[in-house]
């Protein structure tokens, strides 16, 4: 083993475990690694940023614009209302949602379609009196098997491709992944409408109060006779600084949202949320009647104009790395958060200085017409009220599908190159006023580009240095006598547990050298190992940790181990097609001779 090649293994493993643990954001982590490829002389500065001038950069860019403007647009009600027009039968809509969402990942990153079609599966499981978790996971997992079937259906294979032509293979066309993809998508749809409904759980929303653990933070003050507060507004009395949220007034038998302008009267009750230790302190007062031991539900703080709602952060929100403190909510919508779920836990106090994620699910207390507004003015913040009059037109839906369409032949044709092809319709979609350039440049996902391009570079520098054939002499060793099959099966299985710590286009990247110098060290074609490392990372479903799993992961309220009952078998069963049909596709012919 070379210095270079102990290098660049230190450089993987502190890569892997950084992205594991999270202790930098993602592309911070791929930019400190990229910074060590040059300060070490591994890459030159030309090499290193060569990744971000990639067409594939583009691409990736363009297809993020055009799902976020279908996204804002009014298409997603359509769809909700098509579907519960056709499907008459509760057992038909998640293989019918699968298929649907399917189609859309196929042409979209796995993540915007799932975010797209998030909004109108909850609607319909509501409708048709269903559990969101009947339906969340099968559509995850649509997205996830359709964005297999083309080039640009997801970023792993976008960034695969882009990777395996710098290291002298011709790139992935458009279609090339039709036959495998749609296989598998079939065969996920089958195993989840006859196997997996009984593995998903099916877990009711019943008060959600009590399932985001709010009860227990809720309280009722009484405004006694002779109380200094009387007279004076609820604002005066400045129970936020005593981290008191007020969030109903009860007075003449009748309910309404306690603004803080609001002057109170002896008899007077509020409930308040707070900290057990705020309760201490206000028992300690003579200035109410504190009634600790009542049971508050969900009607308690709701009624014919005040709603409580779960708000789900969709990716690209403006809401994202954003604090509740930092969008002051209270003041600006007179909207309370009670709760923030997150991963199977419920957060009901002490959340104000948390970091949002997308998937994070907000439980919020107002008026109606003010959650709708807060709706209308963040699109990527999807709740109950935000189904009304927050999108752009169900016309601007439409050109907006035919313009990528229009890309998609263009690229298909080879009239042009994908980038031009993709970048054009952006232009198109902004001189057709169906996206703003401020909304364009928020629906990118930076960091994921930055992720790409730098493990791009580390892929390289694993070429260059060795280190790819020093692991590939490893795999090769291990499956010596197991012939070429057994090869492929221990790179897919080491792809998918990479995609585990690291996003699934960054294992595709660090395995992909690898297989490619399998290959050599065999004396076959490339091709079907590159083919079953991109679709392998593409198609792993053990964990919620693949972006559109995380999306549903809070609204599902679903657990870790569901994912693992319901997505081990399902990534065996992949592994098992893969290994039969990439062969077949692309056989293992001899390697060309350079």
């Amino acid at each position: 083993m070379t210095y270079e090649i102990a290098l660049i293994l230190i450089l993987l493993v502190t890569i892997t475990l950084l992205l594991a643990a999270e202790l930098l954001p993602i592309d911070v982590t791929a930019l400190i690694g990229l910074v060590i490829l040059v300060v070490t002389g591994t890459l030159e500065p030309q090499q290193a940023f060569s990744s971000f001038s990639n067409d594939i950069i583009i691409i990736l860019a363009s297809i993020f614009i055009i799902s976020g403007a279908l996204a804002r647009s009014g298409i997603t009600d359509v769809f909700a209302s098509f579907i519960l027009g056709i499907i008459k039968h509760k057992n038909r809509l998640a293989p019918f949602l699968m298929a649907l969402v399917a189609s859309v990942s196929a042409f979209f990153s796995n993540t915007s379609s799932t975010a797209i079609l998030l909004p109108v599966t909850l609607q319909i499981a509501k409708k048709a009196k269903l559990r969101a978790s009947q339906l969340l996971m099968p559509l995850a997992f649509g997205s996830i098997l359709g964005g297999t079937c083309t080039l640009i259906g997801t970023s792993t294979n976008l960034a695969s491709s882009g990777l395996i032509a710098r290291l002298g293979l011709e790139p992935f066309s458009l279609f090339e992944f039709i036959v495998p993809g749609l296989i598998l998508t079939v065969i996920g749809i089958l195993y989840m409408s006859f196997i997996a409904p009984r593995l998903i759980p099916q877990r009711e929303t019943e008060n959600l109060t009590q399932d985001y653990l709010v009860r227990d933070y809720l309280a009722e003050l009484q405004i006694a006779a002779k109380s200094h507060a009387v007279g004076k507004t609820i604002g005066s009395l400045h129970l936020e600084r005593l981290g008191a949220t007020p969030l109903t007034l009860f007075r003449d038998h009748k309910k309404r949202i306690a603004h803080g302008n609001i002057k109170l009267r002896t008899g007077d009750k509020i409930i308040i949320k707070c900290p057990k230790e705020t309760l201490l302190e206000l028992l300690d007062s003579d200035q109410y009647l504190l009634a600790t031991e009542i049971d508050v539900t969900d009607q308690e703080i709701s009624g014919d104009d005040i709603g409580i709602s779960e708000f789900i952060v969709m990716p690209n929100s403006a809401f994202v790395g954003q604090t509740l403190r930092q969008l002051n909510l209270k003041s600006r919508f007179q909207v309370s958060v009670l709760a923030l779920y997150r991963r199977q836990q419920a957060y009901p106090v002490q959340i104000q200085n948390t970091a949002l994620r997308a998937g994070d699910v907000l439980l919020l207390q107002g008026e109606k017409e003010k959650m709708a507004g807060l709706a209308s003015t963040y699109p990527n913040l999807w709740g109950t009220p935000a189904s009304t009059d927050m999108r752009l037109s169900i016309k601007k839906g439409i050109y907006i599908l035919g313009t990528m369409l229009a890309a998609v032949l263009l690229t298909a044709l080879e009239i042009l190159p994908a980038s031009i092809a993709f970048l054009s319709a952006v232009i198109l979609l902004v001189l057709m006023r169906c996206t703003t350039m401020e909304d364009a440049y928020n629906s990118i996902e930076w960091r994921l580009l930055v992720l790409i391009a730098c493990m791009s570079s580390l892929g390289l520098a694993m070429q260059s240095t060795g280190t790819a054939s020093y692991l590939a002499e490893i795999v090769v060793s291990t499956t010596h006598g197991w012939g070429l099959h057994a090869t492929l099966v221990v790179l897919a299985v080491l792809t998918i547990i990479l995609t585990q710590p690291m996003s699934n286009a960054a294992a595709a990247l660090v395995v992909l050298p690898v297989a490619i110098s399998a290959a050599d060290l065999l004396a076959v074609d490339p091709r079907p190992f590159a083919i079953m490392v991109t679709l392998s990372a593409s198609l792993s479903f053990i964990t919620p940790l693949e972006p559109a799993s995380l999306l549903v992961y809070s609204s599902g309220k679903y657990r870790f181990m569901d994912f693992v009952k319901v997505g081990l078998p399902l990534t065996m069963i992949v592994i098992l097609v893969l290994l039969v049909t990439v062969p077949l596709l692309w056989p293992f012919s001899p390697a060309l001779s350079s």
